[in-house]
């Protein structure tokens, strides 16, 4: 049987903790930056863990 091959892609999207947690980067912080307030992007910046209904698809793209 051949290997399972974990998804490149999601690797540089996600991070594990130690504890088990996936972390990912929140949306809306890549364009159109000018429109919106400092506040905003202070807000959209740093991690947040992944939604509960993605971490079981999230989790066999990284091959856990």
């Amino acid at each position: 049987m051949p290997k399972m091959k974990r998804h490149s892609g999601m690797g540089k999207r996600v991070k594990v903790t130690g504890s088990g947690k996936i972390l990912r980067q929140q949306t809306g912080l890549r364009h159109r930056l000018e429109v919106k307030a400092s506040s905003e992007t202070r807000s959209l910046s740093g991690t947040v863990e992944v939604a509960k209904a993605d971490l079981k698809r999230i989790k066999k793209m990284l091959g856990r």
